[in-house]
C-alpha cells in the first residue's frame, strides 16, 4: 500500500514537471509523441526536445554514481549539438532504488543510475554480481564487463526485465571495516557485521563464521558507535562520505565484491528513438563509463589517505587468508549458479562453456 502511494507520487510529481516546462516556453515540434509519461525522441536529431528527459538516481551528488550520470547526460547533449536534453535528478528524488527501477520498467522515467545489487529482485540472473571473490583486480573485473560476448549475455537480461543497459562503472571494491585486526581466517569468527538485506552476501559473511545483520544504512554509524554491531562492508567512498571510518581502528581490504554501477534505460523508449539518437547514447555511455572509472580511482586513493591521516589503518589480506576465503564461499556459488543461467555464470566465473 505504501510502495502504491509513493509510485502515485512520484507519477504526479513527474506530470507537474513535464506540464511546467510546456507552460513556460519550451518550444519544438512533434509534440504529439510521447510514449508512458515521457516524450519520445524525435525521428530527426535536429528537431529539438520539448523538455529534458528524466535520469534518476538515489546517491547523493558528491559519489561516483552521480559523476557517471552527469557524465553520460553532458555526452549526450555535446554529441547532438544540445538537441538531445536529460536532467540528473539525484538524491532519491524521485524514489529510491527500487521505486526507480520500477518506474523505469513501466515508463515513467526513462533513465536509471543505480547500484546492481537492488536489480536482483527483478532481473535474479544478474546475482552473478554477487559471486564473492572472484577477482583479484578491478582491471580483471573492468575486462570481464568490458568483453563484448560477455557484456551481450547481461545485455539480454536487462532487455528481458524491460530495460536496454547502456553502461557499467564501478566504485572499486567493497571492503570491511572493523575494530579487530584480521589476519587469519578465524578473525572473521563471531564478528556482527552490517550487510545489505541481500541473501547471497548473507551467505558469504556466514560462510565466514561471521554475523551478518541486515540494517538500514542510515543506522550504521550509530550502530558501531554505540557497539550494537562491530563491523560493515561497503566501498571505500561510502566509509569516508558517512564518515564511519571515524568509529572503526581497521579497514580490511577484503575485496569480496566490485560495486558496479549500471546506466539503464527503459528498452521500449530507447527502442523508439533513432539510430542517430541511439548511437549518440550508446557512444556517450562508453565515454561516461571511462570517465566515472578513471575518477573512482583517484578518489579510491583520496579517501585511503583519508583515512589512513585519521590513524584507522588499512590492512591488506595475504593471498593464504583469501584463498582460504574464497574456499569458504564454495556454498554461496552453488547456490548462485543454481538460480542463474548457466552460460551466463561460467561466463562470469572465467570457466569453459
Amino acid at each position: 500500500m505504501c510502495g502504491q502511494k509513493t509510485k502515485q507520487i512520484l507519477r504526479m510529481l513527474i506530470c507537474c514537471l513535464l506540464l511546467s516546462v510546456s507552460i513556460f516556453g519550451c518550444t519544438g515540434e512533434n509534440s504529439s509523441k510521447k510514449s508512458k509519461g515521457f516524450q519520445n525522441g524525435d525521428s530527426e536529431i535536429k528537431k529539438e526536445q520539448r523538455y529534458a528527459w528524466p535520469l534518476a538516481t538515489a546517491s547523493p551528488e558528491d559519489t561516483v554514481t552521480h559523476i557517471f550520470a552527469e557524465k553520460f547526460t553532458e555526452e549526450v547533449k555535446r554529441l547532438s549539438d544540445g538537441a538531445m536534453k536529460i536532467q540528473v535528478y539525484p538524491n532519491s528524488t524521485l524514489g529510491g532504488d527500487r521505486e526507480l527501477l520500477e518506474s523505469c520498467r513501466d515508463g515513467d522515467i526513462p533513465f536509471v543510475v543505480q547500484n546492481t545489487a537492488p536489480q536482483v529482485t527483478f532481473m535474479p540472473e544478474l546475482s552473478i554480481f554477487d559471486l564473492p571473490c572472484v577477482f583479484d583486480t578491478l582491471e580483471e573485473c573492468r575486462k570481464k564487463l568490458d568483453d563484448k560476448d560477455f557484456y551481450s549475455l547481461v545485455q539480454k537480461v536487462y532487455e528481458k526485465g524491460g530495460y536496454k543497459l547502456l553502461g557499467m562503472a564501478d566504485q572499486g571494491f567493497r571492503v570491511m571495516s572493523s575494530n579487530k585486526n584480521v589476519q587469519k581466517f578465524s578473525d572473521f569468527k563471531g564478528q556482527k557485521i552490517r550487510t545489505m538485506e541481500n541473501p547471497y552476501h548473507l551467505e558469504f559473511w556466514k560462510a565466514l563464521k561471521s554475523n551478518p545483520t541486515p540494517m538500514s544504512f542510515s543506522e550504521v554509524y550509530i550502530g558501531l558507535q554505540q557497539n550494537t554491531i562491530d563491523a560493515q562492508e561497503n566501498p571505500y567512498e561510502v566509509i569516508v562520505s558517512n564518515r564511519l571510518y571515524e568509529q572503526q581502528d581497521y579497514i580490511i581490504e577484503t575485496n569480496h565484491l566490485p560495486h558496479l554501477i549500471s546506466l539503464v534505460v527503459n528498452d521500449e523508449f530507447y527502442q523508439k528513438l533513432s539510430e542517430s539518437q541511439q548511437k549518440i547514447m550508446e557512444e556517450a555511455a562508453l565515454t561516461a563509463v571511462k570517465y566515472a572509472r578513471n575518477t573512482s580511482d583517484s578518489r579510491i586513493a583520496d579517501r585511503i589517505k583519508i583515512i589512513e591521516e585519521s590513524g584507522t589503518k588499512i590492512i591488506k589480506l595475504s593471498d593464504e587468508l583469501k584463498r582460504q576465503q574464497k574456499e569458504a564461499a564454495a556454498s554461496v556459488y552453488k547456490k548462485i549458479e543454481e538460480n542463474t543461467d548457466s552460460t551466463l555464470y561460467k561466463a562470469y566465473m572465467k570457466l569453459d562453456r
